[in-house]
């Protein structure tokens, strides 16, 4: 039997409602996931994306989360919870990404300080048409 589920922007609305009767903090492999109440229903958080149930990978991170949406009492069964099931996730291509991005800003402020200081110099400047008038007078004299 699939396990009904219920996603974030559902279960903000009903907090802000004030109709969650109860959030249970279940640990279980990989971290810890989330049962509401409402009504005569009960359902599991899903993860956005995927829609599978979301885990948690630590528990101060879910707490910050419910006491985020409105859910500041809750309850936890560690029983099933095992800590050295809970594993880093590791992303690689999110380190590139970052570092390409870090990268690309300090390309940006080097330029726009290259373009700043050309703006700002005061030393005089040839208009573009004398600066090819004396370009091809050398060129004839060469």
């Amino acid at each position: 039997m699939a396990t009904e589920t219920i996603d974030h922007a559902t279960l903000s609305k009903l907090a802000e409602a004030g109709v969650v009767q109860s959030a249970h903090v279940v640990g279980q492999e990989g971290g810890w996931g989330i049962l509401v109440k409402y009504g005569m229903t009960e359902r599991t958080l899903a993860a956005q994306r995927s829609h599978q149930v979301r885990i948690f990978h630590k528990l101060e991170t879910l707490v910050d989360y419910l006491k985020g949406i409105g859910i500041p009492r809750f309850d936890v069964d560690a029983a099933n919870y095992d800590p050295s099931s809970v594993t880093k996730h590791k992303r690689p291509d999110r380190a590139v990404a970052m570092k390409e991005a870090h990268e690309a800003a300090a390309y940006t402020k080097w330029l726009k300080a290259e373009i700043q200081e050309a703006i700002d110099d005061t030393s005089p400047t040839i208009p573009h048409d004398e600066a090819m008038r004396r370009i091809r007078g050398a060129i004839k004299q060469a």
